[in-house]
């Protein structure tokens, strides 16, 4: 759908949930509170400009991928997509620019993950959803330890998660993380991660120390401002929850209707 604001700007649902949001004119805007925070985290993880080697498991319309490409022109990117219908539509519709160092895969993220080299990403990004769900089997500590092996020592893993008091999925999934690396960050609006609604977090996992004190100021300035936790909060956070194995996976949990609406 046209956005009515903005000339060139889209907006795509899948099965009635907003997905993503694009501007073909302004690939670096990012409209959805989510996608903002992943591209803070993007504009950290290395000096401004440098290219990276990025993996993004999910593709939608495209959205981080094109502001990858904006951002840090020459980068290499893969985007793993198992709707290989939408891909066709995204990019019949919503065509990437010439040179854009993007390679799209019409395949299951996983399947895919497994088959990737060892060391080949600087960035692994999951922003995986089947409906509004992040499917079982990306939730587990094996993909996690296939996520850590395609990475590279200093590179980093992204992952957009949703969840709602008393965080059951998310703090297991902080867990199975903990499991693989040993820094972890955890951005998410301050009235979700007290309990007051069911939104987006953003979970930040790496070898290295992740620069907290410039996210957290870009997360704060923002429109929509969030809050960091990282180090003792995030070891609180997890509590008693244990890392997820293969044959206990669950999805994500099905948002409350109205969510993810759209305005």
């Amino acid at each position: 759908m046209p956005d009515v604001d903005r000339e060139r700007a889209w907006l795509l649902t899948v099965d009635g949930a907003p997905q993503s949001y694009v501007d073909l004119d302004e690939p670096e805007h990012l409209e959805f509170e989510y996608a903002r925070r992943l591209g803070h985290v993007l504009d950290v993880v290395a000096e401004p400009g440098r290219p990276l080697d990025v993996l993004h498991l999910g593709g939608g319309a495209l959205t981080l991928p094109r502001y990858v490409a904006a951002t840090r022109p020459g980068s290499r990117q893969d985007v793993v997509e198992a709707d290989r219908g939408l891909l066709e539509l995204v990019v019949e519709q919503l065509p990437l620019p010439a040179g854009s160092g993007v390679a799209l895969h019409p395949a299951d993220a996983r399947a895919w993950l497994e088959a990737a080299p060892a060391d080949s990403a600087d960035v692994l990004v999951a922003d995986v959803f089947g409906g509004s769900r992040v499917p079982a089997h990306l939730t587990s500590l094996a993909y996690a330890r296939e996520a850590g092996r395609v990475l590279r020592g200093d590179g980093v893993y992204l992952a957009n998660l949703a969840d709602a008091a008393p965080f059951g999925f998310l703090r297991s999934q902080l867990a199975t993380l903990a499991a693989v690396f040993e820094e972890l960050v955890l951005i998410a609006e301050p009235a979700v991660l007290r309990g007051r609604r069911f939104g987006n977090a953003v979970l930040v996992a790496a070898h290295h120390p992740v620069d907290v004190t410039a996210l957290a100021r870009r997360t704060a300035s923002d429109a929509f401002p969030a809050r960091v936790e990282h180090g003792p909060g995030v070891r609180r956070f997890i509590g008693d929850a244990r890392p997820v194995r293969d044959e206990d996976a669950v999805p994500s949990p099905e948002p409350p209707d109205g969510a993810f609406g759209i305005g």
